[in-house]
């Protein structure tokens, strides 16, 4: 991949080859534009915002909703009473005016539930997994990172301007070999828990060895393992025993089964406390509004009091899993909330996709650039609140439009 760095194939469409080429049109350094736009057409690849009303009746299999706590009235109130309580939006970035009682209550207790001795909150996880890596990091030092990691890590990875090597998915050997190459320097692996596009797991024991092995720390998203893995939904880390382990470090968004929005960097106490001097996503962005950081607090302590939650979360995935498999379709076993099926082409994808939304299913389409082995595919998620007849209404849509091999 070019320049060294991790996921480029997210980083820039494939099909914008000519970006800054002008063409004949000079007098307008858009026109460029025109021609990008033709060839995601003529790809099948052209992407479209459609905005949904907020009573929309269909089955929703396509958001990350994955404790079904978005619309939870516990949650919402908690929005509501925030946005009364501390206004609209937090006024500043947190070490001027953004940070309030709520932010600190949060980071406690999600430190807490996880396993770790700190947390951040920051706007996005997005942001956090940039504020991670790019504070943890510096030019001459080392990453190492999966090559199928969410784009936010192949961004962070970018803008550190450490040396990043790139190594095959899943692959504790590679890790191993990449860091015994170069003894040492300052090192980092990275790495999804759960990777967003197939639902497989990370094999975090085995990363973990290899970073105590040659003393580099262990930075490990978790997007979609915090509410969905572990005891309680603790997260992917607490289910591996390596939360609050030494040098390793959890970055996590609270937009997924915490029903809200924002991220989070948990760890070690002096770990947090540098990335609050240090992480540039933290000191220059404004806080999390309250009504964010309101409704995800509500969402934890919902978690807490109703630990099963995580554990219906996966039956409803398994049993997605086991009967569009029955169904002769090729879906990949889900080690979380994740259920991915694979589509014969970009096109066939959008038209499947299409097609469920008729049959009253919403469902992920995942197309290149967005999938790191350019095989387009369907992406459905399970919800804790599902019932049995919701799963079977979507396994009965999705196999009915399924496209004729």
């Amino acid at each position: 991949m070019a320049d060294g760095v991790p996921g480029d194939p997210f980083d820039r469409d494939p099909l914008d080859r000519d970006l800054f080429d002008p063409g004949p049109s000079a007098w307008d350094p858009f026109d460029w534009t025109d021609a990008a736009a033709r060839r995601r057409a003529d790809a099948g690849l052209v992407r479209t915002l459609r905005p949904r009303p907020a009573d929309a009746d269909l089955l929703d299999l396509a958001s990350n909703d994955y404790l079904g706590l978005t619309r939870h009235p516990e949650v919402t109130a908690a929005a509501a009473e925030a946005a009364r309580r501390w206004g609209a939006g937090a006024t500043g970035s947190r070490l001027v005016t953004g940070t309030t009682a709520l932010h600190t209550e949060l980071e406690r207790e999600l430190a807490a539930f996880c396993g770790f001795e700190a947390a951040l909150v920051l706007s996005s996880g997005y942001a956090a997994n940039l504020a991670a890596l790019t504070a943890l990091t510096a030019p001459g030092s080392l990453v190492v990172s999966d090559a199928d990691n969410h784009a936010s890590i192949v961004d962070g990875c970018r803008l550190s301007r450490a040396e990043t090597a790139v190594v095959p998915h899943a692959d504790p050997d590679a890790v191993r070999k990449t860091l015994a190459a170069h003894p040492g320097r300052r090192a980092l692996v990275v790495s999804d828990a759960v990777f967003s596009v197939d639902g497989d797991a990370a094999p975090l024991g085995a990363l973990a060895d290899a970073c105590r092995a040659h003393g580099a720390a262990l930075v490990v998203d978790d997007a979609h393992g915090l509410g969905v893995l572990g005891d309680g939904g603790r997260g992917t880390l607490h289910a591996a025993g390596l939360a609050g382990a030494p040098g390793v470090v959890a970055t996590v968004t609270l937009s997924k089964s915490l029903g809200s929005q924002g991220g989070a960097v948990l760890g070690p106490a002096r770990v947090i406390e540098h990335l609050v001097n240090a992480a540039r996503t933290f000191i220059f962005d404004t806080g999390l509004a309250p009504a964010a950081t309101g409704a995800a607090l509500a969402s934890l302590r919902l978690l807490r009091r109703e630990p099963d939650r995580a554990a219906r979360a996966r039956s409803v995935a398994a049993t997605l899993y086991e009967r569009l498999t029955a169904a002769g379709l090729g879906a990949v076993r889900p080690e979380a909330a994740v259920v991915s099926v694979r589509a014969p082409s970009p096109e066939q994808a959008v038209r499947w996709a299409a097609g469920c939304r008729a049959e009253g299913l919403a469902v992920g389409c995942f197309r290149p650039p967005s999938v790191p082995d350019g095989v387009s595919r369907l992406r459905l998620t399970a919800r804790a609140d599902l019932t049995e007849e919701q799963i079977a209404r979507a396994v009965a849509a999705v196999v009915r439009t399924a496209p004729v091999s």
